[in-house]
């Protein structure tokens, strides 16, 4: 397994946010960033093609603002990685509403665990009826975890609350299917980190989001996207391969990647 070099005192952090058309929760979401108790060194916002005040809601909030012209959350969200000038990068999404605490967290967790590469936090939603919030969360982040864990071999990335070292993501960014709009580019994302590094669960507290991924639209596409985001990675990641490679990488560090090494 990689080894990771860390300098815990100065752990700089990059906010990634893809958006499109999304101004208003934009605006709500940039609102929470700017009240965190340890601020976030950059927020990028990547701007996917927006016919709305995105980018002008982005700027006005301080953020850096960056155009990409290809289609698809993939494409975004890896034009923002690539942009990040931080040691850990930090991904959510623009519906999404962050807990004061939500930086101080990701930065107390990466200088206490040198080995881990990536962390996947929790998440609740903000909106829907109320009663509904949190069994419908709990069903629907339970089942991604479960589906996609026996898919990966460990822990999936969440693309509303993650975060990973910026050198990290330098070791896959050739990899990723960016251009492919049709991929969950978390999952995506997951099956290239954890073949090489470690992914945890990140403590502390849970990311507000839309309950808009349950209506009916755009469950579809999800599960769609989900199952084609686990296919292209076969023959490859077919999960008994998978599983049989982790294990042995587990049981027996690879010379190779060990001496290639992962810095903050």
């Amino acid at each position: 397994m990689p080894e990771l070099s860390v300098d815990a005192g100065h752990l700089r952090t990059s906010v990634v946010i893809p958006v499109k058309d999304d101004a208003p929760l934009l605006a709500r979401c940039l609102d929470a960033l700017a009240g965190q108790t340890v601020p976030p060194d950059e927020v990028i916002v990547v701007d996917n093609g927006s016919t709305d005040d995105s980018a002008a809601v982005a700027l006005a909030a301080g953020a850096r603002v960056i155009p990409c012209p290809v289609p698809g959350i993939p494409a975004a969200a890896s034009t923002g990685y690539d942009a990040a000038r931080g040691d850990l990068v930090l991904r959510l999404d623009a519906d999404c509403v962050p807990a004061p605490t939500w930086v101080a967290e990701v930065r107390d967790a990466f200088s206490h665990a040198e080995q881990v590469a990536a962390f996947t936090g929790r998440a609740h939603f903000t909106d829907g009826p109320r009663a509904l919030r949190a069994p419908l969360a709990l069903l629907y982040l339970g089942a991604y975890a479960a589906m996609t864990g026996m898919a990966l071999g460990h822990l999936p990335l969440f693309g509303s609350n993650l975060a990973f070292r910026r050198s990290a993501w330098e070791k896959v960014k050739d990899d990723v299917h960016r251009d492919d709009a049709e991929v969950h580019d978390d999952l995506d994302l997951a099956f290239h980190l954890g073949d090489a590094f470690t992914i945890a669960r990140l403590p502390g507290s849970s990311m507000g989001m839309s309950m808009r991924p349950l209506t009916q639209g755009a469950f579809g596409r999800r599960v769609h996207r989900g199952f084609r985001s686990v296919m292209l990675h076969w023959p490859d990641d077919f999960p008994p391969r998978r599983w049989r490679r982790l294990i042995a990488r587990r049981r027996h560090a690879s010379p190779t990647r060990a001496s290639a090494g992962i810095s903050a």
